[in-house]
Order: structure tokens, then C-alpha cells, then sequence
């Protein structure tokens, strides 16, 4: 058991000072999340700036998995596109849409 408890830049509880390598944006979440917002690959392309033949070679589980960097752009074009991704306690991810408020 760790000694202390932090949490990574997306919200999932890892010890202090060790990386956590697994990545939240798994090949069928990027389609999920697509599919949530109804978006092409050329939709994520185009609001992520990754190429379409790297978002359809990922999702495809063609050729390699992306980059850190590479998923930060795919994540955060979903987030500003109106997803939401979220860490359970059993280490899944969830995928929602953000809740609107009116003010």
C-alpha cells in the first residue's frame, strides 16, 4: 500500500511520484465519445488538430497507440465539444455529457 495518495491530471488516485502509463482514452472511448457527439473522424480532426489518419489508424487499432500529447488534443476536443470523461473508484472511465446550467 502507498505511502501517500495523489492524483494524476485526470483525477485518478496513483502514489505519489509514480506515473500512471494507462491511458483514459481507449480506442472505443474515442469512438464512443464521437458517437456521443456526433462527430466524424474529420469532425476531431479538424477541432483536435490531429490528422484523420491517425485518430482512424488509433481507433482501428491499426498501427500504434497515441501519444500522450496526442491524446490530450483528442480529450480535450471532446471536453470542449461537451464530453465528459470520468474516473470511477474500480478504475473504469466513464463517458457523459456535460450537465448544463441555466444562470
Amino acid at each position: 500500500m502507498p505511502y501517500m495518495k495523489d492524483s494524476n491530471q485526470y483525477g485518478q488516485l496513483c502514489a505519489m511520484g509514480h506515473a500512471n502509463n494507462s491511458k483514459i482514452l481507449t480506442p472505443a472511448l474515442c469512438r464512443a465519445a464521437r458517437g456521443l457527439l456526433d462527430w466524424t473522424q474529420t469532425d476531431l480532426a479538424d477541432r483536435s488538430g490531429v490528422s484523420r489518419s491517425t485518430i482512424k489508424d488509433y481507433e482501428g487499432s491499426r498501427r500504434h497507440e497515441v501519444h500522450r500529447a496526442t491524446e490530450a488534443q483528442l480529450r480535450l476536443a471532446f471536453e470542449n465539444g461537451g464530453a465528459t470523461f470520468v474516473c470511477l473508484e474500480d478504475e473504469t472511465v466513464a463517458l457523459c455529457t456535460k450537465r448544463v446550467t441555466n444562470t
